[in-house]
């Protein structure tokens, strides 16, 4: 591309770290979560929303199990200070939940913002001002120790300001640009804000170190994570907060890294939504938790019911192909997929097994909320037979031999191919049912009879010959014809080749009940064969042997039909 000399590495790598956590292969436990969808969230929306939608989606995170939640900028606006006031007054914060606001390190907005939150039970105060070089370098126009200046001093008013509170009020401070911000400086300054607030055991601090901006690899910032986690003042009694966002698309691996690195909480929102390319999404990192055996400790199970909140009130749509909640991830339209999906599901069914190991699903679909048939198998021109006998088992109770599964399959894509759209379970069945079962044309049955008696004289009586009486239709053409065969469908077989005067010979016959009660209508397939291709037919009736008859039928017109064509 060109221009690309216009570009250099605008973050500054943290020395002195060991990235002893590199060893480390998973999340052990979850993070402390805090939702920042009704601030960084909401300020990111082309319309924000109102404050009943806020309301709405305030209590939508409380159900989900979010214990922090972020709810705006107080003295940004008249109409995030009465969503404060509203969530307060209207006593609609639980008494496990904590609001958090976010403040300017001005004397002016910090004192409307505590005023917000007079009768909160528990609230944290963020408190953030930049740091990064390109921001005092640019915007500012300041030197490092101005930087501390205004730090220290929004440190000490919320301090003054949380003494006054009756209610129960932790201290966030995040050096925002803190990706941009060279390490020590970054330390220097949290550190100065941490002596100004003495952080003990009981009463804790928040450090948040934002990838307010994107610039390097995410091994870079948990590097950054891990300088600043060995280093704080008073860390034990530090949480360190990660607020990453998603410029290069790494915002889920900067948390991970993160959080191995040191990191003790996430803040994010659900689905990403953020300014620019998003924040981290909570639903892929608490999921990515859990798919490992890990309890995220937030309750995802009914996603598509989040998913309608979420789109409702932020008049976003959530991607098809996002991680878990889109529409199509769990979806499988390759045949080798749907085959290999299929086999595990029965494997697992077969076995009982209590662990999750289906080949191309990292978790079970049914546990956010996703249905196996709806989301998981999906039928257009690149399907296979494993997918759609799959289909036919589960939601219609056909379970086809392998080889006409096959031929089915083929037919079933070829149909997808020629209308260039996805089809329907309900499309799939009706093809089966039009082109497979009960097939009565050209050739039909008018009746039919079978006796171990033959009707013509001079026979040899043997009770393993069965005789068989079929009424057939063909073209107008109406005829009784009586054979013989070793058994009922051997027996109707040769009286149709007489009649047709045709040869093809019965290659196979399967069948089986639809449900398990008595009265259950059978369902039967029969493939023939001649002169080397092979053609089937199904049947579905309360007789076995009507049913039997009528695949037999099926797959003898079908043979028509091609010869025809």
């Amino acid at each position: 591309m060109k221009n690309v000399n216009k570009y250099q590495r605008q973050y500054f790598e943290a020395r002195g770290v060991t990235m002893d956590w590199m060893k480390k292969s998973y999340i052990e436990r979850p993070p402390i979560w805090c939702s920042v969808d009704l601030r960084d969230g909401n300020q990111a929306l082309i319309t924000p929303m109102s404050l009943e939608e806020k309301l709405d989606f305030f209590q939508m995170l409380c159900k989900v199990g979010f214990k922090e939640i972020e709810i705006g900028f107080p003295a940004a606006s008249e109409t995030e200070y009465d969503f404060c006031r509203t969530l307060i007054c209207r006593k609609l914060i639980p008494d496990d939940v904590t609001i958090q606001v976010l403040t300017q390190a001005r004397e002016h907005i910090i004192e409307k913002t505590f005023k917000a939150i007079e009768g909160a039970k528990h609230a944290i105060v963020h408190l953030y001002n930049s740091t990064s070089k390109a921001q005092r370098e640019q915007v500012f126009k300041r030197e490092k120790a101005e930087i501390i200046e205004l730090a220290i001093k929004g440190a000490k008013l919320c301090k003054e300001y949380k003494e006054k509170a009756k209610g129960k009020i932790t201290l966030e401070y995040s050096p925002e640009s803190f990706t941009g911000t060279e390490p020590e400086f970054a330390l220097e300054i949290c550190n100065e804000v941490l002596s100004v607030w003495e952080p003990t055991a009981d009463d804790k601090a928040i450090i948040n170190l934002p990838v307010t901006v994107s610039h390097s690899m995410p091994h870079v910032y948990a590097a950054q994570v891990e300088y600043m986690s060995k280093n704080l003042y008073k860390r034990e009694n530090v949480v360190i907060s990660l607020h990453p966002h998603n410029d290069r698309g790494c915002a889920v691996a900067d948390s991970e890294m993160g959080l191995l690195a040191g990191g003790d909480r996430i803040e994010g929102t659900l689905f990403g939504n953020g300014e620019r390319t998003g924040n981290v999404d909570i639903i892929t990192l608490a999921l990515n938790m859990y798919s490992q055996g890990v309890d995220p400790e937030l309750d995802f199970f009914d996603l598509p019911a989040i998913t309608k909140v979420y789109e409702r009130v932020t008049r976003m749509q959530v991607p098809p192909r996002q991680p878990y909640s889109g529409q199509l991830v769990f979806a499988a339209f390759s045949g080798s997929h749907q085959d290999a999906i299929a086999k595990g599901m029965k494997y697992r069914e077969e076995r009982n097994l209590d662990t999750w190991t289906v080949p191309y699903l990292p978790l079970d679909p049914a546990d956010v909320g996703r249905v196996y048939e709806a989301d998981v198998i999906r039928i257009n021109s690149q399907s296979g037979k494993g997918g759609i006998g799959y289909i036919l088992e589960t939601q219609f109770k056909l379970v086809l031999p392998p080889k006409m599964r096959e031929v089915f399959g083929y037919h079933v894509k070829s149909i997808s191919d020629h209308a260039h759209k996805e089809l329907s379970y309900q499309e799939v069945y009706e093809i089966f049912l039009r082109d497979f079962v009960n097939v009565k044309s050209p050739l039909s049955i008018l009746k039919s009879s079978f006796s171990n008696e033959c009707e013509h004289e001079n026979f040899y009586y043997d009770n393993d010959v069965v005789w068989a009486k079929i009424g057939m239709e063909l073209n107008g053409e109406r005829k009784v014809v009586s054979d013989e065969g070793n058994g009922r469908m051997d027996a109707a077989c040769n009286a149709v080749r007489r009649f047709l005067g045709d040869h093809f010979s019965l290659d196979s016959y399967a069948e089986h009940a639809l449900d398990e009660k008595s009265s259950s209508k059978a369902a039967s397939y029969v493939s023939i064969t001649k002169d080397g291709k092979t053609y089937w037919g199904a049947g579905i009736h309360s007789d076995i042997m009507t049913s039997s008859l009528n695949a037999l039928v099926s797959a003898v017109n079908n043979m028509l039909k091609s010869e025809k064509e």
